[in-house]
């Protein structure tokens, strides 16, 4: 009988130490996988971060471009504005000129507009006085067609310009923009395969014509300003002046309006004349009319006024009576009209020439995807070069969108425009992808 004899231990360690070796290669691997998966999670973080930094930084340049179109939309209303008080301070100046003129040869004399309208209209009148010299202002070459000319010229040489100018160049300042983004984002990069893959810019804005829009707004905005209000009044004496018509009384009529034309040209007339009531067998009662001051800057050299005058006024009537001419040579009512016909007259003989070319073109939003509160959108895709020969793709997009930074006082929608500077820009998330490719892009 054999003895039995128990076999070492140590003959088992060898199977183990392979088993070990496996297990050990396996966890080499997967560890080397897990940092090579790790690489590519980073370098997708990173991308879509530098990406998404990008989009946002193109989407703010067209809220920039957006905004700088509308403070200039608003630049050209304030010059159309101040156009507006240019014309209506020249006919003022030249109404004072003649006032000034009238006066100094008492032609009415002062001493009777006082005793008929009180002292304030006669301290009014003496105080034209200050006011000699004041039409030469307003003549073709003057300060003041200079100062008109001078707005006119930024109007249509440089904001219309500067528009062009910045619609043109969005395309290209969003991409330069982002590119930028991402060089300073990849400094050891300096080549990008960067595009764009959506957009709606192309016809978001437009160009427009002033006269359908921009004209009432200019309007609107000018009747913000007493100044250019219509400036008319009337004086009466207290009395009676004749029995044949008891009811009437001698008048000072102030006449004065500031008007745009439908050619987009600012005019403005100023005159006032005293009507004295007078009454003969012939016709009765009736107002004759004496000018003391006028003036009209028309909006052209080739403009008709609207209001009741003749082209060649008579100096004086010492060879025919006032109402004879009238009835001779007019169809002026001066019995119960209420204008300064022969003031008038005077002003379109006077009138000066101050060039302009009107209302300029505009850009607003234009597309009805705007028009509806459809924000600006931008999409792009990035392919950069990975870990492991790997290309990452990463895509991005942001929007650019109007909204005020509080509710309007009058608790109305505003929907997106071009006249106020509310735009912005964020990223839309739902354009946020990323995603990998060895070969070819999926």
């Amino acid at each position: 009988m054999r003895p039995i004899v128990a076999q070492s231990p140590r003959r088992q360690q060898g199977q183990a130490l392979v088993l070990g070796m496996v297990l050990a290669g396996l966890a080499a691997v997967a560890l080397v996988r897990y940092f090579a998966t790790g690489q590519v999670v980073a370098a997708k973080a990173r991308q879509l971060h530098g990406l998404d930094a990008a989009a946002y930084s193109a989407a703010l340049v067209q809220a920039r471009a957006l905004n700088m179109l509308s403070l200039l939309n608003r630049a050209q209303v304030g010059h159309q504005v101040a156009m507006a008080h240019l014309v209506t301070l020249g006919s003022w100046a030249a109404l004072g000129g003649h006032e000034a003129r009238q006066l100094s040869v008492g032609n009415p004399p002062a001493h009777l507009i006082a005793m008929l309208f009180g002292p304030d209209h006669g301290a009014a009148y003496l105080a034209a006085r200050s006011a000699t010299g004041f039409e030469a202002l307003a003549v073709t070459h003057g300060a003041l067609a200079s100062a008109y000319a001078g707005h006119d010229r930024i109007v249509h040489d440089v904001l219309v310009a500067a528009q062009h100018e910045i619609v043109a160049s969005v395309p290209h300042a969003r991409l330069a923009a982002a590119r930028a983004v991402l060089q300073q984002h990849y400094p050891e990069s300096s080549q990008f395969d960067l595009s764009l893959s959506g957009s709606n810019w192309d016809g978001y804005v437009r160009q427009y014509q002033a006269q359908q829009w921009l004209r009432p707004f200019i309007q609107s905005a000018a009747q913000m300003y007493e100044f250019l209000l219509p400036r008319n009044s009337v004086a009466s004496n207290p009395w009676v002046v004749q029995p044949r018509c008891p009811w009437l009384r001698h008048e000072l009529r102030r006449r004065g309006i500031t008007q745009l034309d439908p050619s987009g040209r600012w005019q403005s007339m100023d005159t006032q004349s005293f009507h004295a009531l007078r009454s003969n067998r012939w016709i009765g009662c009736y107002y004759r009319e004496y000018p003391m001051g006028w003036g009209w800057i028309p909006p052209d050299s080739r403009s008709v006024a609207d209001v009741p005058h003749v082209d060649q006024p008579p100096d004086d009537f010492s060879a025919q009576d006032f109402w004879r001419w009238v009835q001779a040579a007019t169809q002026w009512d001066i019995v119960s009209g209420d204008a300064n016909p022969l003031a008038n007259s005077r002003a379109a003989a006077a009138r000066p020439n101050w060039p302009g070319r009107g209302l300029a073109t505009y850009f607003d939003v234009g597309s009805n995807d705007a028009l509806a509160g459809t924000p600006l959108r931008l999409s792009l895709e990035l392919t950069h070069p990975g870990p492991e020969g790997l290309a990452v793709i990463t895509r991005s997009a942001a929007i650019t969108f109007f909204e005020r930074p509080q509710v309007r006082s009058d608790q109305r929608t505003e929907l997106p425009n071009l006249f106020h500077p509310y735009w912005q820009a964020r990223l839309d998330s739902a354009g946020a992808v990323a995603s990998l490719d060895g070969s070819a892009h999926d």
